[in-house]
């Protein structure tokens, strides 16, 4: 499965001559938002590079820990390539779990805010259903969840509050990288609402 997305991936777009694609061969692909389609792609300019608070490396543990490359017991853990291939696929929606100030300085084109804070409210927008005893997600959609990096806790925490309220651990897609690493490799971010 993952193989064949990452190939409909590769088929996706045009390649820039001697550009900074995405994947060999793969300069851009565009992805469905509620403001219409985004065309994702790296930045052009070679001498480009992170500054401000994508560029701090050090950041005060806890609360900024490096977090495990799994958050929980049967989460898939996934990079760029498949992050890519879940934005362009109707069946799975791609989580931005920071706080809505976060979210709102940035995000991944196509991913919808649904903060930690929420998610076991939230679960309904996913296709679980509240019953009496709690949730009931037969149904659940595949879900990639993702937030500002590899020593940010919100989506790790988000995950296992899913999974504690009875989201299938197996249809959640766990972006380690988050905002960070999308950021480092030039990919494009849209600004919501702007």
């Amino acid at each position: 499965m993952r193989y064949l997305a990452i190939a409909a991936l590769i088929a996706a777009g045009p390649a820039f001559a001697d550009g900074v694609n995405i994947a060999p061969g793969i300069a851009s692909v565009t992805v469905e938002t509620p403001s219409g389609p985004v065309e994702i792609s790296r930045i052009q300019d070679v001498e480009n590079v992170v500054t401000g608070e994508w560029a701090k490396t050090s950041r005060p543990c806890p609360n900024f820990c490096i977090q495990p490359m799994s958050p929980a017991e049967g989460v898939t853990t996934i990079g760029e390539l498949e992050l890519i291939a879940f934005l362009q696929d109707p069946e799975v929606t791609v989580v931005d779990s920071r706080t809505p100030d976060w979210y709102l300085g940035g995000t991944i084109p196509g991913a919808v805010n649904m903060p930690y804070t929420e998610m076991t409210d939230r679960l309904g927008e996913l296709g679980c259903e509240l019953d009496f005893e709690g949730w009931e997600c037969a149904e659940a959609r595949k879900v990639a969840m993702f937030c500002n990096g590899l020593w940010c806790g919100q989506s790790p925490e988000a995950i296992r509050r899913m999974i504690d309220a009875g989201y299938p651990a197996e249809r959640i897609f766990y972006y380690r990288g988050g905002m960070q690493s999308w950021r480092v490799l030039g990919l494009t971010v849209t600004q919501p609402g702007g």
